[in-house]
């Protein structure tokens, strides 16, 4: 029966985890996780020479290293993509000193993921040890979820996201997938699976904000009125700022005015135009990214209803570390009368509970068009999400759902919503809105169900 709840741990490591990183596993025991994450570079630390060897035994290609090490004192000579404790922290003499001591193998993008047993299991596991079915184990530290979050914390790491894992421990044909990815997703239900399962980043220094350099990018589709204005508005950012035009399919002059005003624009900001190849403002981004040269990326809509001015908001929450991935929040401050219909604003808000729950992180507005993240961040989630097609034609859930797989720490930035003062809106409330219920239900499976 163990053999099958590791297993479906491994199988949950795995959907965080991509092939090809570059993995410590703290507590290795005899490396079958840590070789089943299929690292690049995978390096297994434990207290027990015995289990060494039999993980060495288990890996005659030596895909894997594995060290004589406790992790309280390990000396690392090197960084991880992941860092793992599997059921570790339970028997660490001093859980804050080893949490503290492993961010010696971090780089500021690393996540720990850490798992341990639900408090609320303990009385089952014990009974089950009676009966057989589970191993029995030695005395273990009693560790909530406040108080891993609050260890984490004090060690210096900071948690991107929790949840409890395994409703069904060990593996039933069928009842096993029913429980363990639906029913502990459920509210009433997800606080009881018999696993805590915790994210962390390193809490780093913020990035030298003056020696960063930012692209704003501008998707423009019958926005000829609002060129002119967005040039005026956008702050300076960094070191320099570029702000790069791509128009698509306009049905009025809005290419000659892009044309026009980067010709003649003097101002402090450098100015380019691009025509986007295909359709959707999911293209458009993709083309001003891939020609961007800044260190810091960031989407501006052409319609400026979410005000340009607020981009250095955006801009000192990532370059301070506050955040990963800086998503607009349009639904804090009051806005304007005609900013929003009322179906509108329905939709945005049920979005936004929607995406928080398939996220596992606190979204108050998804369809903010505003999103900044530094161009290394964007590079990965382009990777990342390959494995879910091409699924959206807007980008915000292609963003979102790439942040959230890479467990990004996103943040809200609230931003003042404002009238219209040129053209008409491209969306429409009822099919696009048909679109977006769609593509929530797919990251509901893709994401969350999984």
């Amino acid at each position: 029966m163990q053999a099958g709840f590791h297993a479906q741990l491994a199988a949950q490591l795995r959907h965080l985890i991509p092939e090809g990183c570059r993995v410590l596993e703290a507590g290795c025991g005899r490396g079958d996780l840590l070789r089943a994450l299929r690292p690049a570079h995978g390096l297994g630390i434990d207290l027990s020479p015995r289990m060494l060897e039999q993980a060495r035994a288990a890996d005659p290609a030596g895909v894997c290293r594995y060290e004589l090490a406790d992790a309280a004192k390990f000396k690392p000579v090197e960084t991880f993509d992941y860092i793992i404790l599997d059921y570790l922290v339970g028997y660490l003499p001093d859980v804050q000193v080893t949490l503290a001591h492993l961010l010696g193998a971090a780089h500021p993008r690393t996540r720990l993921c850490l798992t341990s047993v639900n408090t609320v299991w303990q009385p089952v596991l014990k009974l089950g040890e009676r009966l057989g079915f589970v191993t029995r184990q030695p005395p273990s530290n009693w560790l909530s979820t406040k108080d891993l979050i609050n260890l984490l914390e004090l060690a210096g790491w900071d948690v991107v996201q929790q949840s409890t894992e395994l409703l069904l421990p060990f593996r039933v044909p069928l009842l096993s997938a029913f429980f363990n990815r639906f029913l502990v997703r459920l509210p009433g239900l997800r606080h009881f699976g018999s696993s805590l399962y915790l994210i962390a980043r390193p809490r780093v220094g913020g990035l030298d904000a003056a020696q960063l350099t930012c692209s704003v990018i501008v998707p423009a589709r019958n926005e000829s009125g609002n060129i002119c204005a967005a040039l005026e508005r956008i702050p300076m950012m960094g070191r320099a700022t570029e702000v790069i035009f791509v128009e698509g399919n306009s049905r009025d002059d809005t290419w000659e005015v892009i044309h026009r005003e980067v010709a003649t624009y003097r101002g402090p900001l450098q100015v380019r135009a691009l025509k986007q190849p295909g359709r959707g403002k999911w293209d458009a981004v993709r083309t001003g990214f891939a020609a961007a040269t800044g260190d810091v990326l960031v989407i501006q809509d052409a319609d400026l209803t979410a005000p340009p001015e607020d981009l250095a908001k955006f801009f000192a929450a990532v370059a301070t570390g506050a955040a990963e991935f800086a998503n607009g929040s349009r639904l804090v401050y009051p806005m304007e009368k005609e900013a929003m219909r009322f179906l509108n604003l329905l939709g945005n808000k049920f979005f936004a509970l929607a995406l928080s729950y398939t996220l596992g992180q606190p979204i108050k507005d998804s369809l903010c068009g505003t999103k900044m993240l530094l161009r290394a961040d964007y590079e990965r989630i382009v990777t990342r999400i390959k494995e879910l097609g091409d699924f959206d034609p807007f980008g915000d859930f292609n963003l979102l759902f790439g942040a959230a797989l890479l467990k990004l720490k996103i943040r809200d930035v609230p931003v003042r919503y404002k009238d219209r003062t040129y053209g008409a809106t491209n969306i429409s409330r009822f099919s696009h809105g048909w679109l977006l219920l769609k593509m929530t239900v797919f990251g509901l499976l893709r994401l969350k169900f999984t």
